[in-house]
This record gives C-alpha cells, sequence and structure tokens, in this order.
C-alpha cells in the first residue's frame, strides 16, 4: 500500500435556474426611457481634423486665430489623453509593480523589455532532454543547476529510458541519471562537460498571485520555446497514479504560460530572470494531469522544494518521505450530503495499515481527517501537503471526526 493512496469522487451537476430565454429581436420587458443630455457648450475638434471656420467680425481676427490655436491644442490633448488612458492597462498586466499611471505614453518597445532580459537571462541554462525506450522515444526539458554538468528534471521525463541525450549549444551529450525521487517527480541528470551556464535560482516563497512569469522548455522538441503568462493560484496539490506509486504533488504553483509536452522539467521563471519553480504539469479538457495539450493549466513544482531535493540526489543521499499507512478518499459537500457524513470537506479513511502510524494513533475506516499539525485538511491531497509540511520523525497533532465527535491526537509520522 502506499503511503496515503486516495480517489476523489466526482461531484453531481448542480441544479442551478436557467436565465429566461427572450425570442430573438423581442423587446425587453421593462425599457428605461433615454436619458436626454444637453450637447456640450464647446466639443474640441478631433485631432488631425481642422477647426471650424469663425465668421469674421470687423476688428476681431486676430482673437478668433488665437482661439482657433487654443483648440486645436485642446483637441490633441484630448487625444494624447486617451491614448496614455487605453495602453497603460496592458502595460500594468505585463508589469506586476508598475508605479500609479502617468501621463507618460509607454511605448511597446518599454513594455517588452521586462520579458525580453527575464527570458534572455534563462535561456542558455534550459535544455532539451531526449530520451529512448524500449517502447519508443520522448522528450523533455531541463535546467543546469550547475557548471559541470548537473541538471534537473522531472522523474517522468527519464524513468525506465534506456538512452538520454541533453542538447547543448555545442551539441548533443549523453546524460546518465545521477539519481531520481518518484514521489516528488524529480530527478537529477548529468552530462560530462564543464562550463555550462546554471541557472539563477530564486525563491518560489515570495511569489504572489497575479505576477507575470516565463514557461521555458522544449514543448514537442521546439527547444528554446519560451511562452509568457501568471501566477494563476499558489498552494494547489494533486496526485498522479503511476508505475512506481503514488506521486505526490504538493503546494504547486498554477500558472497560465502555456504548457504543452516536452515542457515537463523546464523553468518556470520570474521576471527577474530567477527559477521559481519547474514545470510538470497541465491540466487537460479530459480532465486528466498530465495529457496531450494544453488547456491554459498548468503547474510547476516550487523551486525551493525541488532545489531541497536536487541537493539530496547531488550528494548521493536517499531521499525520504513521511509515512502515515492509511488509504483516504477526499470528502466533497455533495458525497457528504449524499452518504450523510458529519462534515463537508476532509480526508475520509478507507483503510489503516496494522502496525503503521495511523494505527498506533488509533484511526479506523469512517474517520474523517479534518488537520494535520497546523493545517487544515479539505482533501485527500491536503493530506500529502501536510505531510510534506510535518516531515518524518516529528511528533504532531492529527485531528479527526468520527460520528459526532471531533478527536485530537499525537501522531509521529515515519520515514519511507
Amino acid at each position: 500500500m502506499d503511503d496515503f493512496t486516495t480517489q476523489t469522487p466526482q461531484p453531481r451537476p448542480d441544479s442551478a435556474p436557467r436565465p429566461e430565454w427572450t425570442p430573438p429581436g423581442a423587446a425587453p420587458a421593462h425599457t428605461p426611457p433615454p436619458v436626454h443630455t444637453p450637447p456640450p457648450v464647446h466639443t474640441p475638434p478631433p485631432a488631425g481634423g481642422h477647426p471650424p471656420v469663425p465668421r469674421r467680425s470687423s476688428g476681431g481676427g486676430w482673437k478668433v486665430f488665437i482661439a482657433a490655436l487654443l483648440g486645436v491644442v485642446v483637441g490633441a490633448g484630448i487625444v494624447a489623453a486617451l491614448g496614455v488612458g487605453l495602453l497603460l492597462p496592458a502595460y500594468r498586466a505585463t508589469t506586476p509593480s508598475s508605479p500609479a499611471p502617468t501621463a507618460t505614453v509607454v511605448t511597446s518597445a518599454s513594455v517588452e523589455q521586462p520579458v525580453e532580459a527575464a527570458a534572455a537571462a534563462v535561456l542558455p541554462s534550459v535544455v532539451n532532454v531526449a530520451v529512448e525506450f524500449p517502447s519508443g522515444s520522448g522528450v523533455g526539458s531541463g535546467i543546469i543547476l550547475r557548471s559541470d554538468g548537473y541538471i534537473l528534471t522531472n522523474n517522468h521525463v527519464v524513468q525506465d529510458a534506456t538512452r538520454v541525450t541533453v542538447r547543448l549549444g555545442t551539441g548533443d551529450y549523453p546524460a546518465v541519471v545521477v539519481g531520481a525521487d518518484p514521489q516528488s517527480d524529480l530527478a537529477v541528470i548529468r552530462v560530462q562537460k564543464t562550463g555550462l551556464t546554471a541557472a539563477r535560482i530564486g525563491s518560489s516563497s515570495s511569489l504572489q498571485v497575479g505576477e507575470t512569469v516565463l514557461a521555458v522548455g522544449s514543448p514537442f522538441g521546439l527547444d528554446k520555446t519560451v511562452t509568457a503568462g501568471i501566477v494563476s493560484a499558489l498552494h494547489r496539490s494533486n496526485l498522479s497514479q503511476g508505475s512506481s506509486g503514488v506521486t505526490a504533488y504538493t503546494d504547486l504553483i498554477q500558472t497560465d504560460a502555456a504548457i504543452n509536452p516536452g515542457n515537463s522539467g523546464g523553468a518556470l521563471v520570474g521576471m527577474s530572470g530567477a527559477v521559481v519553480g519547474v514545470n510538470t504539469l497541465i491540466e487537460s479538457p479530459s480532465g486528466q494531469l498530465g495529457a496531450s495539450q494544453s488547456a491554459g493549466i498548468g503547474f510547476a513544482i516550487p523551486i525551493d522544494f525541488a532545489m531541497t531535493v536536487a541537493d539530496q540526489l547531488i550528494a548521493g543521499k536517499h531521499i525520504t518521505h513521511p509515512y502515515l499507512g492509511a488509504s483516504a478518499l477526499t470528502v466533497t459537500k455533495d458525497f457528504a450530503a449524499y452518504y450523510g457524513l458529519p462534515v463537508d470537506d476532509g480526508a475520509l479513511v478507507q483503510q489503516v495499515v496494522p502496525g503503521s502510524p495511523a494505527d498506533g494513533a488509533g484511526l479506523r475506516a469512517g474517520d474523517i481527517i479534518v488537520k494535520l499539525g497546523s493545517m487544515q485538511i479539505t482533501s485527500s491531497a491536503d493530506m500529502f501537503a501536510a505531510m510534506q509540511a510535518v516531515g518524518a520523525g516529528t511528533q504532531t497533532e492529527l485531528e479527526y471526526v468520527r460520528g459526532s465527535s471531533t478527536t485530537t491526537v499525537k501522531i509521529t509520522l515515519v520515514a519511507r
């Protein structure tokens, strides 16, 4: 049995009423009378046009000339102001920390400069990773961590590969797998070459929703591809069943930067040009993670966590993960209503492994875990995130609901 295996029930369709249908061409039930707006006293002429010709008056020609000239200046000023108003929203959308709007016109060149600089900074450090299997071939991406050839990628890119090849600017080089951790879906490979340009590693802890990011990698084998988007959400969790067991994706970064097959193992980059995540998953229209096309929802492993795993793999250490010893499924509102459960969310325990930490804490099938450590549990995926946060060998508190009672127990997760 895996550490904490899960499945998620499908919610039933909601029963929200449909809006009333209005036949084509039919008038609405009530149309408010139009509001009469008197014409302005003076409407400035459009930019580039000619001001109206004033009537001549004896002795006032110089005054008419000055008035006409002022009209042209005012009209041009209004058009210029409108132009700035149209350009500033686009600038704010691509620059997360833009100053307050001013009257300065922002050119397209200045808007693109931050993206260009960030892309230029990271492109030499993101590589194409080609793999061969007994049953075929595949492609992924990698991030150069050290100048002496160590490269970070996803475990699912190189798992079961018979041959791994890294494409650098000077040619293709064979690579070996230094170490891999299937549960976190991370791996480190190495090429026998020095003088490589290592990526600048940033921090994922300070990311903000709405921040501009780039996804850099080799979608469909097209290496050195850059796509742009924003951080759509933080702290996402997902589970995936693979050949080596359950992979727990915890605390993921969600982005709408286009991620496609081949981007796996590539870099999610902030506007400083530093790596903030490892592009790993996409959500497809069919609802399956890691499927064959992008739907504008991608996920990256935070670089802070990825580097702790990478450093251990490079050092030759075995990666351990906290073990609970239970299987559970996610409680949803519909699921709880259908089965008459006492809470609307949590992790419903299905089975407990004898002798495991869960067994020692007194958990049994039917209990609903609602808190572990300091983290509220609203789904089975939350359990993995909480377990990773607590770690192995540390005593913490686990809260669960059984019938009408809520119980808090001490528990110590063990290393697996």
